[in-house]
């Protein structure tokens, strides 16, 4: 097959490069055939490394899902890692539909800029505008601040209580203030994206769904997208945690977009080719111009880079795309296991660029969770002998894995374990500001406020950057 495309090269190179009868000069066609067989054979070589990644990734747990990454407008690796459910019965494959998370909610942006340039609306028009019975908050919030997440609308959902449409409807009509002037500030809700879909319904005269599958999924050839699947739908995927438990299906407001990872390909190259909208409307959804550095409606976009970041999070599947535009590198991972997807994500965009990498090792975290739900002191124990004897094969550098298992026991209302992993983790990583904020709020929720003073303190003194420690600082003293 090899030859045979060499050969194809070699023909194709005698007809494009042909004598110059005027000048009498020749292209010499052998540098040219060097020079592609050269760039296919570094391609080959990115495949190689791209697959040893995703093997051991997948044989250390840590990656259960399908990747794909395209050079030049071409897929040089695809791959299927794992499987689709709980029950590791059915293999995941290329046509296995995931839900991607907040990924979907560039469906609803696009849409609007599809609306713009026809002329149907325009990205200053007030909510007020469409009728949809909002209090006198929406003669101030424009679509442009809904785009942007910028518009301070109340917040439709409060912790996991799943919120249908009626009950959007219902908060967003009966709460009279907004949270903050539109476009002073930022606030990534999902009411953003509830009344950015009215609106498209409102002005196109269609549902949401079926003016996405009408101007974005045919258009693109996604034939495999689906909106709001329920459980059984062909190829659908389930997600489940570490104990093969399945997440449980609920339901939300509608208008999730869940797709296999070639009509994810599809979609960020008809972006690249503006085949759907314009560069410039592209260029307007990229770029937030009330919060540059929290990203917009297609994720973040680093301007200096020319890339654009999109991951999403849903229960247990976790999702995202790197669209390096400068560089012409399209990387996508998607996973019904809440995996590396991001770690993974730079490592192969890294490799790509030729630059240094590792392949992730074995998490910390996953290796003493089960016990430390148990018996913490024991898991402690584990720590230790595990950094002792296994610290080549284990992450031990990520402090993010000991705070992962610290909030989790916290979560679960064991003080005590909490406190004991967080403690564990600031003997570990003594410069780490975040995690004596964390020890902090172990030892305030178990009512330790002179040890969670000492905490906060610690965290203001390393340099903590969110203004928390700070506030919990104050909240101690005002109590004492």
């Amino acid at each position: 097959m090899r030859n045979f495309l060499y050969t194809c090269i070699i023909l194709l190179c005698n007809d494009a490069f042909a004598q110059d009868s005027m000048s009498t000069k020749y292209v010499d066609r052998q540098n040219v055939v060097a020079t592609v067989k050269k760039s296919i054979a570094k391609k080959s070589n990115y495949a190689t490394q791209i697959d040893s990644l995703m093997k051991t990734s997948f044989e250390r747990n840590l990656f259960n899902g399908n990747v794909l990454v395209a050079k030049d407008g071409k897929i040089i690796y695809q791959k299927s890692f794992g499987f689709a459910d709980e029950l590791k019965q059915n293999a995941l494959n290329s046509r296995s539909i995931f839900n991607i998370g907040s990924i979907a909610k560039e469906f609803n942006a696009v849409a609007i800029m599809i609306l713009v340039e026809r002329g149907s609306l325009n990205l200053d028009d007030k909510l007020s505008k469409f009728n949809m019975g909002l209090p006198k908050w929406s003669e101030k919030v424009t679509v442009r601040h809904l785009i942007n997440y910028a518009s301070g609308i109340p917040p439709i959902e409060s912790g996991l209580t799943p919120v249908y449409d009626d009950d959007a409807w219902k908060i967003l009509r009966s709460n009279e203030n907004l949270l903050f002037e539109p476009g002073t500030s930022y606030r990534y809700d999902n009411g953003n994206v509830f009344l950015q879909r009215r609106i498209i319904e409102k002005v196109s005269g269609l549902s949401f769904e079926e003016f996405v599958m009408k101007n974005i999924v045919k258009p693109l050839k996604m034939f495999n997208a689906v909106f709001d699947p329920k459980p059984g739908h062909k190829n659908r995927t389930s997600c489940y945690d570490m104990e093969n438990i399945r997440c449980p299906e609920v339901k939300f407001i509608r208008g999730w977009l869940w797709i296999d990872i070639n009509d994810l390909y599809k979609w960020v190259e008809g972006m690249n080719s503006n085949e759907i909208i314009s560069k410039k409307s592209f260029q307007t959804l990229l770029e937030n111009p009330y919060a540059k550095d929290e990203g917009g409606s297609l994720g973040r976009y680093l301007e200096k880079e020319e890339l654009q970041r999109h991951n999403g999070v849903s229960y247990r599947f976790e999702s995202i795309f790197l669209n390096d535009m400068k560089e012409r590198i399209t990387i996508i991972l998607l996973s019904n296991n809440l995996n590396r997807v991001w770690e993974l994500g730079y490592t192969i965009h890294n490799l790509m660029l030729g630059k240094g990498y590792e392949i992730p090792k074995k998490s910390i975290y996953q290796a003493i969770r089960t016990e430390g739900l148990v018996n913490v002191d024991r898991a402690i124990e584990s720590y230790y002998r595990l950094k002792a004897n296994a610290a080549e094969e284990f992450n031990f550098k990520n402090p993010s894995e000991l705070n992962k298992l610290g909030y989790e026991l916290l979560r679960l209302g064991k003080h005590r374990e909490s406190i004991a992993i967080f403690r564990l983790a600031t003997t570990e990583f003594p410069n780490d500001a975040n995690l004596f904020d964390s020890l902090g709020e172990a030892y305030y929720t178990n009512k330790q406020y002179d040890l969670a003073l000492k905490s906060y303190n610690m965290a203001i003194t390393l340099g903590e950057t969110t203004g928390n420690s700070n506030k919990m600082a104050e909240k101690i003293r005002s109590i004492n």
